[in-house]
Formats: C-alpha cells, structure tokens, sequence
C-alpha cells in the first residue's frame, strides 16, 4: 500500500551532526505545515527543491529543536512520491523526539526498505537497480562502490532490457505467423530465430559468468592464512589490516580461534581468517581451533600459506604443503622473516603451483608485491571487478540458469524443425524469467521479502 505517508530516522544511529527525518506520501507537505515552523513566511509558499530554516515544534507549541526543511515535489522524488526531509542536530534523542512528532502528525512508521519500495512500484526505478541502492550502503571497497553505482545506474538493467527486447521481436515475429495466417504476413525465418537465440544465449551465459565476480565484490574473497604455530600469520593479518588485532607473542599456539577483519585490497574486499596453527595440538581448545582451521580450508577462495624462512621445512610444513596440493582454492606461498637469514629458497615449493614471495610481517617488507599479487590473481581468475553488469544475488544467478535452459530448449526444438508453437513457448519463458530480475513479473510476496531485507531509513 502506498495511498499513506511514511516517516522514519533516514541517518544512521548513533550521535551526528545532523540527522534527518524522510516523510513520503501525500500527506508529506501537510505533516510539515504542522510540525515545522519556517522563521519567515509560511509553508504554504514554499519552492520545491528549496531549503527553508526553522523550528520543529511540539504539539504543545514547544520547540523540539531547530532545522532545515527540504520540498520534494511528486513524481521528481526519490519515491515518486511527495517527500519532505528535517534536517536538524544528530542526537539520538532529538532525532526520536521529531519522528514521533510526525507520527502524532499523521505519519505511520516506515517499514524497512520502503521509501526504496515505493520508488519501485512507481516506476522510479526497477528492482535490480533498487537492489544497487543496498549495495552502495554496504560496500566494502572502492571497487565494490564503484560497481553498486553503476548497478544503481542501470548496467545490469540496460543488459537485462537489450536481451528481452530481442527476445520479444523474435516472439511477436513467430506469434504474428501463427495468429494471422491468411494475412500473409512474412513468416519467421529459422535461420533468423535461431540468430537470435544464440546472441541472446550467449548474452546470458555473459552475464552468468560474471556471478562470481558479482559475489565477491558484494561479499569479498574468503581468504585463509594458516600455517603450522608462531610462523607469523598473526603478525601478517595485523599488518594487512593496519591495526593489532590479533596477539602477537613467541609461544607457539598464541591463536586458537578463527579471527575474522574485513580488509580492501586494490579495492578488492577480503574477508581475512587468522587460524589456528596446524599441528597436533596439545589440549582440547587448541584441538579445536584447530578443527576450525580444517574447516575453513576446505571452502576457502584464497589461502596465504605462510612458512618461517629461517628455517628449513618441518614436517608439519611438508604435510601442509601434501595438504595444498589438493586444495581448489588460489595459493599464494609467503617465507616470512625474511629479514633473518633466509634458508628457504623458491624451489622448496616446485610441487605447488603458485606463486612464492619473500616477506617480513613485522618489518613490513614485501606487503606491497602481497597486495598486487593478491588483486592480480583475483582479477585475473574473475575478470572485470568494476563492471555494474554483474548479477550477485542468488535469485539472480537462478534466474539466468533457467533462461540459458528455455533457450538451449528452443534452440533443440527449432533444430528439430518442430511446431513453432513450442519454440514461443520457451522465448516467452526465457522473456518472462528475466523479467523477474527487474521485478516486472515477481509475485508481490517475493518483493516484499527483497524490500524487508533493506535499512530501516532507506
């Protein structure tokens, strides 16, 4: 429903300079007159798009606090709605005072994701460019913003409507044969249909191909440092992060659990793990952490697999290295302490295909080649991580997949030179699924679960 109007805190929580209250709805304007107070002129000759400075006031005509108010005039709004946003200070306590004014005013509480919601249904923007708006609010890198802007923009949305577009030509060419046979129309010529399914096939398996890069800028490359007790991973993940996370100490066995921080890399988001040592362990919480480390090895993406270059491989190094052979994820070997004199040398590691550099953690050595090695390989094994045109979400993924399988389906049927009754059939579902990343032929449950899933506020 959308004939009410809304309100909610739309600046983060916490204590600011400035918060701000949106109101949306029909009622936004009149919900102003009544709580705000300009300090020249009224309300009732404010200009759209303009600021005016005065007092938000109580039902009792006591000042609540001071502010700016902005006009938004339907449809040029963010909700395509009239809109109208308070300004005044940050406190959490000012900003809880306003909203309930406008509630009192006439106002109901906004669920979350709403004001976004209400810019979908009308028409403002469709749902994959809605779902952009989460993401800008939740990146986690340069890259990851930059790709959620061009989402925002229309990239995945433009590709979307260029597939469906032709899809709908070949529909209408086939459907216009078969419901008007005595007009003479020119009929759909199989050649023609089967150019267009594969360009639209191809395009889709273009797309799903760019789910993983998708994923990663909205998730970040799950990335393991393990190796065998007080070989430097705490060291290592307290110098990629910048910050003394984790205890750093000469006894062995110091981590016993998995520490997690999110770090950017050449705008690449990485979820760093800081794991146990892998040995036998000596007591039950160490056999543990342990256990977890395992754990976290067996779907990790990247694994940073440090060894002590002073000194020469033991034989938890060499099981580790027997361990990696195996491993599907990307490795990149690190000899740390390499300002003690170095006994490992590069050929220590022929047997595991990867890349191997010299480092000291503590002195900081070697930390720029990691970071170039670490976006080298990332963006060569996924590609472009700054293209807005990547689909990431689950629905998304499935979506596409069932696409390439309605087409792959036409595709056989018009090599078999079946009816082409059968061929609109899978044009149309292959049209109609895709439909669904823009939202245009989702059931209104399923929005709804999408549009929950956002920030109170946005």
């Amino acid at each position: 429903m959308t004939e009410d109007t809304i309100s909610q805190i739309a600046t983060p929580q916490g204590t600011g300079g400035i918060g701000i209250i949106r109101v949306s709805g029909a009622d936004a304007l009149r919900i102003a007159r009544t709580v705000f107070r300009p300090v020249r002129g009224t309300l009732g000759e404010i200009i759209p798009y303009t600021a005016r400075y005065g007092n938000i006031i109580a039902a009792d005509g006591m000042t609540i606090d001071d502010g700016l108010l902005l006009y938004m005039r339907a449809p040029h709004s963010y909700t395509g709605e009239d809109v109208v946003e308070l300004q005044c200070h940050g406190g959490a306590v000012v900003l809880r005072e306003v909203l309930l004014r406008t509630w009192e005013a006439g106002a109901r509480p906004a669920a979350p994701g709403e004001f976004t919601k209400r810019a979908f249904l009308h028409g403002r923007i469709d749902l994959a460019r809605a779902e952009g708006v989460m993401e800008l609010i939740a990146a986690k890198s340069v890259r990851s913003a930059r790709a959620a802007r061009e989402r925002m923009a229309g990239a995945l949305s433009k590709e979307i409507a260029a597939i469906r577009q032709r899809l709908l030509g070949a529909i209408a060419r086939i459907e216009a044969g078969i419901d008007f046979p005595e007009d003479d129309l020119p009929t759909a010529s199989s050649a023609a249909l089967m150019e267009d399914i594969r360009a639209a096939k191809e395009a889709v398996e273009r797309l799903r191909a760019g789910a993983n890069a998708g994923r990663i800028l909205r998730e970040g490359v799950k990335t393991v440092i393990v190796g065998r007790p007080n070989v430097g991973k705490s060291s290592l993940l307290n110098a990629l992060v910048g910050t003394e996370r984790a205890i750093v100490t000469d006894v062995p066995g110091t981590t016993r659990d998995i520490i997690e921080e999110e770090v950017s890399i050449d705008g690449i988001p990485l979820r760093l793990l800081d794991t146990a040592g892998l040995r036998a362990a000596e007591d039950a919480v160490e056999r543990l952490g342990v256990a977890r480390t395992e754990q976290h090895l067996g779907d990790a993406e990247l694994i940073l697999a440090v060894f002590d270059s002073s000194a020469a491989l033991t034989d938890e190094d060499r099981e580790l290295i027997a361990r990696l052979r195996t491993m599907n994820a990307h490795i990149i070997i690190l000899c740390n302490k390499e300002d003690c004199a170095s006994v490992l040398r590069v050929t220590d590691f022929d047997e595991i295909n990867a890349p191997v550099l010299m480092i000291s953690a503590q002195a900081g050595t070697g930390l720029d080649a990691l970071r170039e090695t670490i976006a080298a390989r990332v963006c060569a094994l996924e590609g472009d991580l700054g293209d807005g045109a990547l689909p990431n979400k689950e629905r998304e993924i499935e979506a596409l997949s069932r696409t390439v399988r309605h087409l792959t389906e036409a595709e056989r049927s018009l090599d078999e030179e079946m009816d082409m009754d059968f061929i609109s059939i899978d044009l149309r579902g292959a049209y109609e699924t895709l439909g669904e990343i823009l939202g245009e032929t989702l059931d209104t449950d399923l929005i709804d679960r999408i549009f929950s899933e956002f920030c109170i506020g946005k």
